[in-house]
């Protein structure tokens, strides 16, 4: 599997119509018209190929919210088949890369939104994993989930007790994943009792990429 990452304005529309293609059939649905407008609002896209076909796609940003380095994905499509968990580790690998030059010697704050417990794989190894089972948050916990709300375009959608962020119409982003294979880590479906992709919910999550597990390529890998 081939990974490549560019700036997204330079996305084609051929490239967008492929990219549509992946869940044309099923939820979540991202047309080519959504996909064209998250190409003005995330800085980086990135594809995964196996040979000629497309297996999963990101749009995110690498940016600093109030000072701390964050490494954003608005959008992360993997096509569900027998390869899923290949393609997830291929796309996270170069954005964990990209952190890693971004921000040297330096802790990285992941965050995105899930559509499904699974999506909680691309949180394993992190640090401080926000929300958690059996964990209460803080009130910067709860500040960095209305930051990160923000920074995905509707703040006041967010509970910031729950982390369950409901935008009722048109499409949502998020991180779209079915694992193939392997154990979803444990909690995450309690924490996904109370959170309807279908009706436009998403659970807003963030952890640590910790410096050391960047520069010693634990989270590479």
């Amino acid at each position: 599997m081939t990974v490549s990452t560019k700036d997204s304005t330079a996305l084609s529309d051929a490239e967008l119509a492929e990219m549509a293609d992946l869940c044309v059939d099923r939820e979540p649905n991202f047309d080519i018209g959504f996909l064209s407008k998250q190409r003005e609002e995330w800085v980086l896209v990135t594809h995964a190929r196996e040979g000629a076909k497309l297996r999963g796609y990101s749009f995110c940003t690498l940016e600093r919210i109030g000072g701390t380095p964050s490494l954003l994905i608005g959008l992360l499509l993997v096509e569900r088949s027998a390869k899923s968990d290949q393609t997830l580790k291929a796309i996270l690998h170069d954005q964990f890369r990209r952190a890693l030059l971004a921000f040297p010697d330096e802790d990285v704050l992941l965050g995105s939104r899930l559509t499904s417990p699974d999506g909680y794989r691309a949180f394993l190894g992190l640090e401080d994993v926000v929300p958690r089972l059996g964990y209460k948050p803080t009130g910067e916990d709860r500040a960095w989930g209305r930051r990160l709300a923000k920074r995905f375009g509707a703040e006041k959608a967010i509970d910031d007790k729950t982390f369950v962020m409901t935008v009722p119409t048109g499409s949502v982003g998020g991180l779209d994943y079915v694992a193939s294979k392997g154990p979803i880590p444990e909690g995450a479906h309690a924490i996904f009792e109370s959170v309807d992709a279908e009706k436009g919910q998403r659970l807003v999550v963030f952890g640590w990429a910790m410096a050391e597990a960047l520069a010693s390529g634990k989270l590479l890998k």
